[in-house]
């Protein structure tokens, strides 16, 4: 690796990007669209560098960069990567290029849209390796704004009203969080030896013990606040529906495949690190809001007669899984929903592109005007079907093994959410199922006879979702041997600072706690020795 700052690409090369797009003439936007495509592709490479050279088997941060910003106030430039980020910054590098070139066909102000898609890159890069609160709060409020005006630029009739309301709503959430992040690091700062820092790396070692329980409990909620309305968890999801059927498709993309995973990556990224405890004594409350946002969201879903706000509702449940297995606090539970997060990403990201190449054709998302698709575009259709069977989490898709681990992990110490949650994976069948048979079966009549099928372009844009999906959901090892040590650290710091013991399930089958796999460590839980009251107090 030598001296080359990885990271720092990561996040300047899409920015570099925006600048070189902001030179090219607006009359070339051919030109610009060269260099959009450049510059995604390029942070498409640095991130398949990062993902080669990371070592498997090791929790703490890597390629770590730290340099000094604003000194005085203790505000730093500190970047890493670890098992948990890894695959939410790779996922971004995939889903950008493929964004934009399922926005060919956009010829309104293509300059300006690339523009603000590389901007948007590259902030939500900075939000998966900030290690400074500061730093990452920076990229966390720079992300609202190039979504704003993809939203309100391009998007559909209601677009304007759907921005506003994306702004405000992330705006709101976001004061809590500031107000968290300096009332941590003031409290921090007040401790006798103590200088005023906003390393997440000092904080996390110093907040578990160094905080009073109600601190901590008003702490967690600020952060939560702010987290709740990104994922979006029920009943702060409003904003969504909206946001999602007014944005073009690029937009929707994006959104789904990595903007709400900011939301379920603070919670695990801080939540947990920063107030185990308060994590340990609220989750019942999160685990309820999460089970009815499956629950709700599928059946709401079910109902719509537009098929992009069909998919928008989907991933209010799909989330409902994430926060599940990250508050289950078992590490099947957070490998389940780390796994998730990727898996909705590629899976919904690939609805999205379909749904938008209907629009293209049809000027309609409405699915009682469709109809007969499958007949008229037979590769549209299969494509569509494979996808909605990726979705609700088909054996042998991605799907299935994070779904399958959120709930085995949430069963392990919540069993009734569990029981409740998996009713979701059947609600999910029957609403994309029916939303495919309606569109797509029986006989096409008018315009959607004359459907266009896919064109190259076309399938090059969705096949490497759908192929991810299905190599991950055959061949999970990559992406868990990644993350499982990570995940077993957090755990760990969980219990180390907590009245919590997740349980311990090595007698009675395969599966294996992560405490297991801390070099050699004996379990704690249910089946080592001096624990038998594990989980008791929070059960």
């Amino acid at each position: 690796m030598g001296d080359f700052p990885v990271l720092t690409a990561l996040i300047f090369t899409p920015f570099l990007g925006a600048v070189l797009t902001a030179l090219v003439p607006s009359r070339r936007p051919e030109a610009a669209r060269v260099v959009g495509y450049a510059a995604t592709m390029a942070t498409a490479g640095i991130a398949g560098f990062l993902l080669w050279n990371f070592e498997t088997g090791t929790s703490g941060y890597q390629f770590v960069e730290e340099h000094r910003w604003i000194g005085d106030l203790g505000v730093g430039y500190v970047l890493g990567v670890d098992g948990i980020s890894l695959f939410m910054v790779v996922l971004t590098a995939l889903l950008f290029p493929l964004a934009l070139l399922g926005s060919a066909a956009l010829t309104d102000r293509v300059k300006q849209f690339t523009v603000w898609m590389l901007v948007l890159e590259a902030s939500i890069m900075g939000v998966f390796l900030g290690l400074d609160l500061i730093l990452f709060f920076v990229f966390f409020e720079l992300v609202l704004v190039p979504m704003y005006f993809v939203i309100g630029g391009w998007g559909h009739d209601r677009r304007v009203y759907a921005a506003m309301k994306f702004f405000v709503f992330t705006m709101a959430g976001s004061a809590f969080l500031l107000a968290g992040i300096l009332t941590l690091a003031f409290l921090h700062a007040a401790q006798p030896g103590n200088d005023l820092t906003f390393d997440l790396r000092t904080l996390t070692e110093w907040a578990p013990g160094g905080l009073a329980s109600s601190t901590a409990r008003w702490l967690f909620l600020a952060f939560f606040a702010s987290f709740a309305v990104k994922v979006p968890l029920f009943p702060l999801h409003t904003w969504l529906p909206d946001a999602h059927t007014e944005a073009p498709t690029a937009g929707s993309v994006i959104l789904a495949g990595v903007l709400l995973k900011m939301g379920t990556y603070g919670f695990l990224r801080f939540s947990l690190g920063l107030f185990p405890q308060a994590s340990v004594d609220l989750a019942p409350v999160l685990l309820v809001l999460a089970t009815i946002g499956i629950v709700y969201g599928a059946i709401v879903a079910a109902v719509q007669p537009d098929l992009k706000r069909l998919v928008a509702y989907s991933s209010v449940a799909h989330l409902g899984f994430v926060v599940l297995g990250v508050f289950a606090l078992t590490t099947q539970g957070l490998q389940g929903g780390l796994f998730t997060m990727i898996s909705h990403g590629l899976t919904t990201g690939a609805l999205f592109l379909l749904v938008g190449m209907v629009y293209e054709r049809r000027h309609t998302r409405q699915i009682a005007e469709l109809g007969g698709l499958w007949k008229a575009a037979p590769v549209l259709g299969g494509v569509f079907l494979v996808t909605a069977l990726a979705s609700v989490g088909l054996p042998g898709f991605s799907g299935f093994v994070g779904e399958f681990l959120a709930l085995l992990g949430t069963y392990l110490t919540r069993g009734p959410y569990a029981v409740i949650a998996a009713t979701g994976v059947i609600l999910a069948a029957v609403y994309l199922l029916w939303a495919f048979q309606r569109a797509f079966t029986g006989e096409p009549e008018g315009e959607n006879a004359t459907l266009p099928d896919l064109g190259v372009r076309e399938v090059c844009t969705v096949v490497p979702l759908l192929a991810l999906s299905l190599f991950l959901g055959l061949y999970p090892k990559p992406v868990l041997d990644r993350v499982e040590p990570a995940v077993a650290d957090l755990i760990a710091h969980v219990e180390e600072h907590s009245d919590y013991r997740q349980p311990d399930v090595a007698e009675e089958g395969p599966l294996a706690t992560g405490t297991e796999a801390r070099a050699g460590e004996p379990a704690r839980g249910a089946g080592s020795a001096g624990s038998g009251d594990a989980g008791e107090g929070h059960e």
